[in-house]
Formats: C-alpha cells, structure tokens, sequence
C-alpha cells in the first residue's frame, strides 16, 4: 500500500463510482480499477461491494477512509513544508462548499484567490453541510462555506451574508398571481426537493415540524441545478435560498418570498480554529465582498457564531 493508492481509494470511496473518481483524478478507468483491485489483495480485505450503478463500501473501506484521510493530509501538509526549503512557497487550502451556495460564490473566488496568492492552491469539494464539518473537525478540510451556526461543537462560523427561504414554483402554477405565500399554504404544496442529506431540506423539515406539519415530498433530486430545470415541466414546487434566483434565473419560474414565519439563513466561513484561520478569513471575505454584494456593497459585520459544546 502506498500514497497513491491511498489516493486513489479515498477518490473512489467519496465519489462512489469508478468513473467520476477517475474524472477527478485525471486517470483511465481500467487503470483506476486495478489500482483498487491491488490495494484490496495487498491488504486482503475486499473494500467495495461492486453493483451494476454504484460502488459501495464494506466496513472494512470506512475503516481505511478514516485513518488515510489524516495521513493524507500529512503528506500534503509535509510537501508543502519541504517545498519552502526549495523556495517553493506554494500550499494548499481546502475548501468545502454547499451546492446551494457553490454557483454563486467559487467560479469568481477562484479567480480573485488567485491573483491575491498566486501560490495558494485552491481544492474546491461540493459536500453536504454534516460532511463540510465532519471534514473540518477531521482535518481534512481548512474552511467551510455553509449554513450558521455550525451544528458540531468545536466549530465557529464567520458570517458573510443573510438570505431566505424562498418558494420556487413553475410560471402556470396555481399560487403564481401570489406576491407571498404563507408557511402553511407552502405545506400542502406538493413538492421535488433535495435529499434529505442537503441542510436545506433539513431546515424545511424543521421549520414545517415546528407548526405540526411534515413536507408533500413527490420527487427529489440530489442537483439544484437539475430540480430548477425539472420545475417548469410539472406543477410541483420546491424551497431554495433566495439567493440562487441571481444565478438560475429562469423565465419559466417565478420566486416567491415565504411568509408567517420567514426563514432566514445564515451563509458563513466555517472553521476549527479561529485563531490560526484569522489571515485565511480575513482574506475570503475581502475577496467575496464585491461577489456577495457588489462592488458599492459591505459584507455583514465579522460576527462570529460558536457551538458551545
């Protein structure tokens, strides 16, 4: 077993299937397989029970994904190091990102984080908000983008901005003349939302289970891309930041602001360690202020949001 089988193994563990996890890491499939079929007869354990869609790991695979992503991360961390000594100043810093904040926020980070630190190297992952901050507390991950205030003790959240819930309907809707619609008329709508593993869909669950009331759920999909798609070919609707009407905005669907309660959301940097994070904070919300609000604009105030635990 070595460092690149590690590699190879924990790409394939997190994307679950051959396929995308040789995307990833830019190498051919076959070659992708052999390299797993070799790193399972060198550690006689087999690590994925192979289906006709997906790969999925046995017990012994969440073992090995646990212990290789620190040594991982140890190695990357121990390069970085001795890339100094060559005058090779250049490190990593791994972001996990929400797909419901992601569009409108990294395409143009990349581009500003690059010319603020030309020897920064940037690792972007979509994740689930539970995954960015297991990752975080893991090591594996230096900052989150996600929803305030972190659910994991140990993690504090630096807020950017403030958005809503938003209903999203297709245009021939029967709610389509309606300026607001009110949390209850909201939960008897039929809906296609995200899986239950997206932080939006859990704040939806929560803020329905809080008037007695459980989501109309007839589809989901695990892309937001796809569901706002999917909407104007049916007479479903679905709950998504406001926000993300500035990036999918789509004439055949129409925005609709919830009411009686609204819901409001948090979107923030997520770390470990505020101290050690403070130049990295520091430097993402300088570089996403002009993103999040415009050149004229300021970001909310650097309030930071602790678990206590």
């Amino acid at each position: 077993m070595d460092f690149k089988q590690l590699r190879y193994f924990v790409a394939v563990y997190e994307e679950g299937h051959v396929g995308r996890a040789a995307e990833r890491l830019s190498i051919s499939q076959p070659a992708l397989s052999q390299q797993i079929r070799q790193l399972e007869q060198n550690l006689d354990v087999s690590l994925f029970e192979r289906s006709s869609k997906r790969l999925l790991p046995t017990l012994a695979a969440h073992t090995l994904y646990n212990h290789a992503l620190p040594l991982l991360d140890g190695m990357q961390r121990a390069r970085e190091a001795l890339g100094n000594f060559k005058g090779q100043a250049s490190r990593t810093l791994a972001i996990g990102v929400l797909q419901t904040v992601h569009t409108s926020l990294v395409p143009k980070m990349l581009e500003r984080v690059r010319t603020a630190q030309p020897h920064l190297v940037v690792q972007i992952y979509e994740l689930t908000g539970l995954e960015i901050e297991r990752r975080l507390l893991n090591g594996s991950l230096d900052i989150g983008i996600s929803y305030l205030p972190p659910r994991q003790p140990g993690l504090h959240g630096v807020l950017l901005y403030e958005d809503e819930l938003t209903l999203v309907i297709p245009v021939d809707h029967p709610l389509r003349e309606f300026k607001k619609v009110s949390m209850s008329q909201a939960a008897e709508l039929p809906m296609l939302l995200l899986g239950e593993e997206f932080q939006i869909r859990q704040i939806w669950q929560g803020q329905l289970a809080s008037l007695g009331r459980r989501p109309q759920v007839q589809a989901e999909l695990n892309n937001m891309a796809g569901i706002l798609d999917s909407l104007p070919h049916t007479r479903l609707a679905t709950v998504l930041p406001g926000r993300s009407q500035r990036e999918h905005g789509n004439k055949a669907l129409l925005w609709k602001p919830l009411s009686e309660p609204r819901v409001p959301l948090k979107v923030g940097l997520v770390c470990r360690d505020v101290q050690r994070q403070q130049a990295t904070l520091a430097l993402l919300r300088n570089l996403l202020e002009d993103v999040i609000n415009g050149p004229d604009g300021r970001l909310a105030s650097p309030t930071v949001l602790d678990v206590q635990g």
